[in-house]
């Protein structure tokens, strides 16, 4: 899992490669992560989270290795003024001292804390200290089938909190704003951003010195530790937040950090209460076939609703209500369209990871394909439709041109099929076809001339 290095403002940021989580076989990506003692509290986000590996003998686990790094994010609401505020809590080796102890912040009276788990291992399992996954209402899965690298502790009363509040009045998440592209600014609850398991991971990223050591990212712990490395969490998250809404003109939701003089900084939650509030039909909610929520390789609802319930989406009552074949529909309709329609801009975007892509448009459209194969939802199958996204790579493995429906990169013109309509969860290639609509057969045609699809349904008799 090869890493990045940027210089940013005298830190080396390293960032782990997104949307894949494979390592070497010499490294082990199965950690358990240990909460400490009332997690909750001021005094319990102030205490370290430790790593240690889950088996031992397949290695060991260290914070200061990207392929294994664990983290943690955690937000706390006012109730009374519904303000959201966030704590990145510090994961230290087990055994092991900080490089700087933790702030310990101040937590608003009566205030409603949560946190979420983010890992760049392959399972990330959480073992409690003094009953503190009791204490903290803590979820890593069901019946011994973890999520994978996430988890949550309270996260639904923490969004129960935030929703009233914001039905009172007291919280006004921020409009999403409209991107340089025209359209609405992108959330992680939108097909144009979302994989084959959305909604996972956090913003939190941590300094690492020389010596292994880890500290929380403050303005007093950078000046302190000059020649520490940044180490960040590989999430959707921070997918949009750091990368594709600066490419498209957006700003993300922000909250004042509580370690850091109330610096403003992203957060998971935010993001998931903005999509909740914002995101426009259709909207992409944790489908069935998600690899998180599988048991045994195959889709579970308890599993389904449990993960679901950490970042505010609603619960289904079966599983055809969380269609796997309609998420496919609408991430084939939605998200190659706006791929094409950004790659002006998300050309000239950084990639998240040189060894994966050369841009971020390129990195989106290797993540697109991903997704839609076998190894992703396996939607080509479930829907007998093809990928338009093709992508090129180098001798290396690395993306460096992409094509959809036939266009290069950087087009905006026209060709064949340059878009595909979802009507109802049935995808019209080229949004071309029939379908049938309120009980009435209705055809599409394309017409590219005047950039417009002409619906034409007969009046009923």
């Amino acid at each position: 899992m090869p890493v990045i290095l940027a210089l940013i403002a005298g830190v080396v940021f390293v960032l782990p490669r997104l949307g894949t989580h494979a390592a070497g076989a010499t490294v082990n990506t199965n950690c358990t992560l240990i909460v400490p003692p009332n997690p909750l509290t001021a005094q319990g986000l102030a205490t370290p989270f430790q790593l240690t590996a889950t088996n031992p003998k397949q290695g060991p686990c260290n914070e200061s290795n990207p392929n294994q790094a664990v983290f943690v994010q955690g937000a706390v609401i006012d109730p009374a003024t519904g303000q959201i505020s966030i704590y990145n809590p510090l994961v230290i080796d087990k055994g092991t001292q900080p490089a700087i102890a933790p702030v310990v912040p101040k937590l608003p009276t009566g205030g409603i804390v949560a946190l979420w788990g983010g890992g760049n291992d392959t399972v990330t399992t959480l073992r409690g200290t003094q009953g503190s996954l009791q204490a903290g209402n803590c979820v890593n899965g069901v019946n011994g089938s973890p999520f994978g690298q996430v988890w949550y502790c309270n996260a639904p009363t923490f969004f129960q909190a935030a929703n009233q509040a914001i039905k009172a009045g007291k919280l006004v998440p921020p409009p999403l704003g409209t991107a340089n592209d025209k359209l609405p600014c992108p959330t992680v609850r939108d097909f144009s951003i979302v994989d084959q398991d959305q909604s996972d991971n956090v913003t939190s990223d941590y300094l690492v010195t020389s010596t292994g050591q880890t500290a929380q990212v403050t303005a007093a712990n950078i000046a302190a530790l000059p020649n520490a490395t940044k180490a960040a969490n590989g999430s959707d998250n921070r997918l949009l937040d750091a990368f594709v809404d600066p490419a498209l003109g957006c700003t993300p939701w922000m909250a004042p950090d509580l370690a850091d003089n109330g610096n403003m900084v992203t957060a998971q939650p935010l993001n998931e209460i903005q999509a909740a509030m914002f995101q426009a039909d259709p909207i992409a909610l944790v489908p069935g076939g998600d690899p998180m929520v599988l048991v045994n390789g195959q889709p579970n609802l308890q599993k389904l609703n449990a993960y679901r319930a950490g970042v505010d989406q609603p619960l289904v009552q079966n599983l055809d209500m969380a269609s796997t074949n309609t998420y496919c529909s609408n991430l084939l309709a939605v998200g190659p369209q706006r791929l094409q329609l950004d790659s002006p801009m998300t050309l000239q975007g950084p990639s998240l990871d040189p060894a994966v892509a050369n841009s971020l448009f390129t990195f989106l459209a290797q993540r697109f394909v991903f997704s839609y194969s076998k190894n992703g939802l396996n939607c080509r199958q479930l829907l007998g439709q093809p990928d338009p996204v093709k992508v090129q790579t180098n001798g290396n493995g690395v993306a460096i041109a992409a094509t959809i429906n036939g266009q290069g990169s950087g087009g905006g013109g026209t060709g064949n099929n340059p878009v595909n309509c979802s009507v109802n969860g049935t995808v019209l290639t080229g949004c071309s076809g029939n379908t049938t609509i309120n009980g009435q057969k209705c055809s599409f045609t394309l017409d590219q001339n005047a950039n417009q699809v002409n619906i034409t349904c007969p009046a009923k008799k």
